[in-house]
């Protein structure tokens, strides 16, 4: 096998800064916290993520925060506000959302080179997603989000579409080597009709709204308490298809999605109107987040996290998986869409 290249200097310009974290030792998070007036106890626990360097901080007299810093690079301080800004309209209008506080009136933070925010530390258990009543409550919370959402459109956050999930991954993936050569006839092959039947995807939708998006709302990111479910990390959020915040919180067998998806609509449609032409792009986007997954993984690859969490990418094994997986989306895309109850 051919190894894929990997040299740091044929990553974009665009690519994040992979090596940079190195830097961000636990004195200098509690540093950070200090220059904006936290006072903290010590106490640093690391929390789980990949793509963002994430800590709870513990504080003597308050209940602990929650510091994010920004992985260097991937959005522009415009970007950020806008995500912030996004939330905290969805929180002035009592939508259970974790906001960053804020700071002489800024809510995205700098130190050292480093951007962060800081979030009340809020707990909870994964969502029962085959309760029904549970997802009539996550309908209605989605219906509201979205309508806030409708309201205008990101400027500085690029849109979720075929291009940005689907086009520039393939093409980078391509032009970085990171596709086995044994493979690549084959994968190339196989992802290009794949975005064809995406394309196709999309005119049997026509023209369809975007909302602003909560953008990776899968059960991880919904986090449930006595009071019902909170929606947490909107690091992803982008402009998009209504439906891309719907079809993650499904699964199993066709009956069993058209089962969760119209429960979830029951309590949708009470605040925000659902166009059943979506329905053609479940498939659709799934293809591309497949598509983007493996970019995603590989623009990161020089970030040394990524190698132990992912320990399989970038072996034959992983593509020729891949390239299986288009396949069944291929054919998954030329099905009927999903019909209502």
């Amino acid at each position: 096998m051919n190894k894929p290249a990997q040299p740091i200097n044929a990553v974009s310009n665009d690519a994040p800064d992979q090596l940079s974290f190195a830097a961000l030792t636990p004195e200098m998070v509690l540093d950070a916290l200090a220059s904006v007036g936290v006072e903290e106890d010590g106490r640093l626990l690391v929390l789980n993520s990949y793509e963002n360097r994430v800590y709870q901080v513990g504080r003597d007299q308050s209940d602990p925060v929650v510091v994010k810093f920004y992985r260097p690079h991937r959005w522009s301080d415009a970007a950020i506000a806008e995500e912030h800004a996004f939330v905290h309209e969805l929180m002035q209008q009592e939508i259970p959302v974790v906001a960053p506080l804020s700071f002489h009136d800024q809510t995205l933070l700098h130190y050292q080179g480093f951007r962060f925010a800081v979030f009340p530390r809020q707990g909870g258990r994964a969502p029962d997603l085959e309760r029904p009543d549970t997802l009539e409550w996550m309908g209605r919370l989605m219906g509201r989000i979205h309508a806030i959402g409708a309201l205008k459109n990101y400027a500085a956050r690029p849109a979720l579409d075929v291009q940005t999930f689907g086009i520039t991954p393939r093409t980078w993936l391509l032009e970085h080597k990171f596709i086995p050569q044994e493979l690549e006839q084959a994968w190339l092959s196989v992802s290009e009709q794949a975005l064809d039947a995406v394309q196709a995807c999309y005119a049997r939708a026509g023209d369809i709204a975007t909302v602003r998006l909560h953008g990776d709302c899968h059960g991880g990111n919904v986090l449930w308490t006595d009071a019902g479910p909170h929606f947490v990390d909107f690091d992803d959020s982008r402009t998009g298809p209504a439906i891309q915040d719907l079809w993650m919180l499904l699964s199993g067998e066709r009956a069993d999605m058209t089962r969760q998806l119209s429960d979830l609509l029951i309590g949708y449609e009470d605040f925000f109107e659902f166009d059943p032409r979506q329905l053609h792009l479940i498939e659709a986007l799934r293809t591309l987040r497949l598509l983007h997954y493996s970019y995603w993984i590989a623009m990161r690859w020089n970030d040394p996290a990524f190698h132990l969490a992912f320990p399989w990418f970038n072996t034959v094994h992983y593509w020729q998986d891949r390239i299986l997986e288009l396949r069944e989306q291929i054919s998954a895309m030329d099905e009927a869409p999903l019909r209502l109850f």
